[in-house]
């Protein structure tokens, strides 16, 4: 049995699919729902200069606000998803609901300048395999004997079982409004992937790690029009964690590295919107069209670094394209004190069918939003939407055979990934927001 190191294809398998799982809800891993309003519209709102929830999509908003606020919420999030395969498949059996915060501060300084930070996870999932869902997978070789004991074996291929990712972002913004009808803003992002559990059948990793990147964005507002763009740079989130080989017959034979520390860069996509939004009746219906352009490209690679060594272990392919999402949302005023939401998007997913993993079963997806808000007095509105998330089937049929031993255990893009991937989620947002004067 030569030595393969499919152990280290495991870890970076095992990686990939933590960053890119259908529990997330948009294309690739992305978790694009930072506000209550923007569940409702579905996320249609970085050309809305009235909304308080709008100001995490597009913090330029901020200059078009007479007072201060601050908005704190929770996200959740409830995954389905199901693959049938001959002679295995089944559910991904997780959490019945995943919590995410919401949170977002805008302080009012004068009449020129604004100062915000928000707080939300805009990546994040987690998914866990039943051990015998990818038959393929879930063979196993005899060891010789001796010196090993008779009839004794170890598995042929790391299929993976749970993937577990928080990632949180802190936004520190500052805007300026340069003109009454025309805002810019700048901004820090600063991503701490707070928890990261990698593992399957052979291997298991725990870790966390930071990142850092910048925002910047602008809104005009002329009459019943108005438009915003926002874009947030490429970051590199920088993971230390501790690998772990679950079978030790794996290292005496050669066939894996020994259990050891380990750090890897997970390169985050770029993100750039663009919106208008017109009301039809003024101050009571508007209408917003975004556009999403994510630059998956940037995620082309996993290298894994072992600290003993020094060395690249391994670097394995992902080859995603850029993606688009086109949002349309709708708002409503029924009475002064309650408003209406609407929405639908349709999001592109930026996963081909060359590396298509067991963790990565994506897709095209379909998000229908709705919402409500409601003002209990002058200062203090309640927020609650709700979205539903509907990924096209994927029916997966690789022609390229899977070998453990001369693929070197590499799972992605092969047959023993063939059956018929199915996925939905739910999601509530439910939010209460705040306004005052600062200054």
């Amino acid at each position: 049995m030569r030595r393969a190191n499919f152990e280290l294809s495991a870890l970076a398998a095992a990686v990939l699919g933590l960053c890119a799982s259908s529990n997330a809800v948009a294309g690739g891993f992305a978790v694009p729902e930072l506000s209550t309003a923007g569940i409702g519209t579905a996320n249609a709102l970085v050309a809305n200069p009235d909304e308080r929830g709008a100001i995490v999509y597009n913090p330029a908003a901020m200059a078009f606000h007479d007072q201060s606020s601050i908005n704190t919420g929770l996200l959740l999030l409830a995954p389905d998803l199901h693959v049938d395969i001959p002679g295995g498949g089944g559910d991904a059996t997780s959490a019945d609901w995943f919590v995410a915060p919401m949170i977002q501060a805008a302080i009012r300084i004068n009449e020129d300048w604004s100062a915000g930070l928000g707080v939300t996870a805009p990546f994040g999932l987690e998914t866990r395999w039943a051990p015998n869902t990818f038959p393929a997978l879930t063979g196993r070789a005899a060891l010789p004997s001796p010196p090993f004991a008779p009839g004794s074996s170890v598995p042929l291929s790391p299929q993976p079982t749970q993937s577990k990712l928080e990632i949180v972002n802190f936004t520190p913004t500052a805007t300026y409004r340069v003109t009454p009808e025309l805002a810019l803003s700048a901004g820090a992002d600063i991503y701490w992937a707070k928890a990261a559990q990698l593992d399957s059948t052979i291997t298991e990793l725990e870790g966390e790690g930071t990142g850092w990147g910048f925002n910047l964005s602008a809104m005009y507002v002329k009459d019943r029009f108005s438009a915003g763009i926002n874009f947030h740079s490429a970051p590199t989130v920088s993971l230390d964690g501790t690998f772990s080989v679950l079978d030790p017959n794996l290292v005496l034979l050669g066939a894996a590295p020994p259990s050891q520390a380990a750090e890897l860069d997970v390169d985050l996509p770029w993100r750039l919107q663009v919106g208008v939004r017109y009301e039809i009746i003024q101050d009571q219906l508007a209408v917003e069209l975004d556009w999403t352009r994510n630059g998956w490209s940037e995620f082309q690679a996993i290298k894994v670094v072992g600290d003993r060594t020094g060395t690249t272990l391994i670097e394995d392919q992902n080859q995603w394209d850029d993606s688009n999402a086109v949002r349309l949302g709708l708002t409503y005023d029924l009475v002064e004190q309650t408003q209406l939401r609407l929405g639908y998007s349709f999001d592109e997913t930026p996963q081909g069918d060359e590396f298509f993993s067991a963790r990565v079963p994506d897709n095209d997806r379909h998000l229908f939003g709705l919402g409500v808000a409601h003002k209990l007095s002058d200062r203090i509105q309640l927020e609650l939407g709700y979205m539903y998330v509907m990924l096209e089937d994927r029916d997966y049929r690789s022609t390229r055979p899977y070998d453990p031993v001369n693929a070197a255990g590499d799972i992605n893009g092969t047959t023993a990934l063939n059956g018929d991937y199915s996925s939905e989620v739910h999601l509530i947002g439910l939010e209460l927001s705040t306004s005052f004067d600062a200054f």
